[in-house]
Parts: structure tokens; sequence; C-alpha cells
């Protein structure tokens, strides 16, 4: 006899658990596939950052806003201390190309109801010690938050099974049968479960869960590295960028044939601190497949942009370092909701830095779509289909 679910949910991180949690809260019968660990992925290889002012405005904004409002309750829903913490957060600026570009970037954010604005050197250095006297200033949102990704991860996994749903850890989707038009069953290892809905929520790997039911996905593993220091008293204000970051994010075709190395590695600054005392600098933005081993020649850009930024750092001790894969997609949105070509197929991935500050609205989203069959966001600016040649 088959076994049977009436939804299927591919990829264990924060993504594919917030999904199998606000299922399962809604009543549905989830199953869960992960082919090795929950959050053994992207969400348990990245910062603790929630950065609201570091989303382009328009609707990736709108969505961090969104997911924002839902993080100050999930704490108490999830019974879980996820580590969140409403912290504030600054974009460092090192020159006049910069600020003019930040000037403009914050104008727009306003008017889609972020609260940030720009500070002076002076002001910035009220909120965080051991700043350059080269940089100019900053931009400031009390709005940006942490979280540790890892327990946030858990905490959903374990509400969703109080709330009956299955999920499967060393259990990989091996193939998507489709008659019809529509999903049938999935080959979960060597079991075959029949079904009628699946969401790729499998992050880099999700163009490879695409591709068995015939669909492409533009999905490609961009790598980050992280440094982690010693535990040090309270250092760092809550989350600091630097502009750069900004233009390694959402400028890729910049950094490419780029003499500097910096420029080329998509170097920019992210230094946030743990509950622990421990010093996440980052990072960098790299094409380099599925490849998860850190590298010397990164490792040393982001220490040298990142004390070029807050020189106190230079004297605290590095301790170890890590790296992960993001989801890349080409216009940087996340690709959300059903595909036309195949019933019953829905997509949630593609977050690139952003599945921990999208993970609670991308979870609502979906299970909306899945259970009322729409939601209040209008995808369509999401779909998969925006990349149809």
């Amino acid at each position: 006899m088959k076994k049977n679910a009436e939804i299927i949910v591919i990829g264990g991180g924060v993504i594919g658990t917030s999904i199998a949690y606000h299922l399962a809260k809604r009543g549905r019968r989830v199953t869960l596939l992960e082919k090795d660990d929950l959050a053994s992925g992207s969400s348990g290889a990245c910062d603790i950052d929630i950065i609201l002012q570091s989303k382009n405005p328009g609707i990736h904004l709108q969505l961090a806003m969104k997911s924002a409002e839902l993080y100050k309750e999930l704490a108490r829903e999830l019974d879980c201390d996820i580590e969140y913490e409403n912290t504030g957060g600054m974009i460092l600026i090192e020159d006049e190309k910069q600020m003019g570009a930040m000037r403009e970037f914050v104008s727009r954010q306003k008017a889609t109801g972020l609260e940030v604005e720009l500070l002076d050197f002076k002001e910035a250095s009220k909120l965080q010690r051991g700043l350059s006297p080269h940089l100019l200033g900053a931009t400031y949102s009390s709005m940006d938050a942490h979280v540790n990704p890892m327990r946030l991860c858990f905490a959903f996994a374990r509400a969703a099974r109080q709330m009956g749903a299955e999920i499967l850890t060393g259990t990989p989707a091996v193939d998507i049968r489709v008659k019809g038009g529509r999903v049938k069953s999935v080959l979960a290892g060597s079991e075959e479960i029949e079904t009628d809905t699946v969401i790729n929520a499998a992050g880099v790997y999700a163009p490879a869960i695409c591709k068995m039911v015939g669909l492409s996905a533009p999905i490609k593993p961009r790598r980050g590295q992280i440094i982690v220091t010693e535990p040090v008293p309270r250092f760092v204000m809550g989350d600091v960028l630097s502009a750069r970051y900004i233009a390694a994010k959402y400028n890729p075709r910049l950094l490419e044939g780029s003499d500097d190395l910096e420029t080329r590695l998509g170097v920019g600054l992210s230094l946030s601190q743990t509950r622990n005392g421990n010093l996440l600098i980052g990072g960098c933005r790299e094409f380099a497949g599925y490849d998860k081993k850190t590298t010397y020649e990164a490792l040393k850009a982001i220490l040298t942009h990142a004390t070029r930024h807050v020189p106190l750092l230079r004297g605290i001790h590095v301790i170890r370092s890590f790296a992960g894969l993001r989801p890349y997609t080409p216009d940087g949105l996340p690709i959300l909701g059903p595909v036309r070509e195949v019933e019953g197929f829905i997509m949630a991935a593609g977050h690139e830095g952003d599945g921990i500050a999208l993970s609670p609205i991308t979870g609502k989203i979906i299970s909306d779509l899945v259970v009322d069959g729409k939601s209040d966001i209008d995808l369509k600016p999401l779909g998969l289909e925006r990349f149809a040649v």
C-alpha cells in the first residue's frame, strides 16, 4: 500500500520548516522531506541579521516589513527562545558617491514605510564605537533585528510536528511523478508518497527539484564566508553593514572582471554579535558553484574591509570561519507561488541572503495559497514565469 500525504514540502531550512509550520497550523496534513538534517544548508551557515534597510524599495521591502511584524510574536507563538531581539542597524558610508546612492535609497525606502534616516559621522559614532574617522556617516533603522537561525528552524519544525506534521530527515526527494500535467507522487528515498501538492523549498538545490517536473529555475549558489571571533563584551550596536554590501548584493555584474580584489569577491561589511558575545564578520558574494569551503583570499579581504571601517576590530581574536551558499536569483527576489506548467507544484526558493528575514512571511504566503487559493500579496512579480524568455 502506497503512503500518501496531503502536501509535501521539500527542504528543511527556515523556509521549508516555516511553510510546514504554517500549513500544519491551518490543519493541513504535511510531510517535510530533508535530504540531510534540519538547518544543514544555508540556514545553518549564515549570520543572525534581520535587516530591513538592505531590501530594495518595493515588494522586496514590503515583504520584509510584513515578516518583521510576524517576528514580534513568533517566539511566543512557537513557545521557544529564538533569540529574537529588535536591535536596530546601520549601513556605513565611505565616500560621496556612496552617500548619494544611499540618500536616494533611503528616500525610496521611506516612501515604502520604513523607519530609516541618514546620520553624519558624529551621530553614527554615538551608536557604534570604534568607527574609522574617514567614514562620512551611516544610515540607521530602528526596525532591524537579530534572530538565531538554527533555533528558529528547529522551533518551526518542532511546532509543526506538535500539530501533526511529519518531518523526515535523511530522506531526499529522488523524483516527482507527474501525470496529465499535475503532480501525482514523490519518490522519497526508496518510498513513493502519493500527493497532489509539492512545495519546492530546497534553496540552492531548488533547480534540481524543478528538473524533476521538467522545469528550470534561474537559481545559482552564491557563496558567502563569515569569520567568528572569541566572545567579547558587548561591542556591536546591532546590525552593521557597509554601503558596498548593498552594491555587491544587487549589482553582481559590477563585480565581474574587476582588478580590485574586494570588488571581485563581492566583499561588503556585515558585522553582528551573538548573545554569547562572539562577533560574526562577513561577508562576500562569490559564484563558486556548490563549493562550501572557505578561502584565505576571501577571509583576508573580508577582514581588511572590516577593519578599514571599524579599526577597533584589530584587537579581537578570530577563532574560526565558515561558508554557506545563498540561493541567488537574477533580480534579487525570491520565486514564490504556483507554476503554470505543472498543477500542484509550488515554488518557495531563491531568497538569497534574505531567507531568515523572510521566512515567517514566506510560510504564511504559501499556506494561504494552498489553503485559500490566494494571498493578500500580489505574487505576480515573484512568479517563476517572470524569467520566461
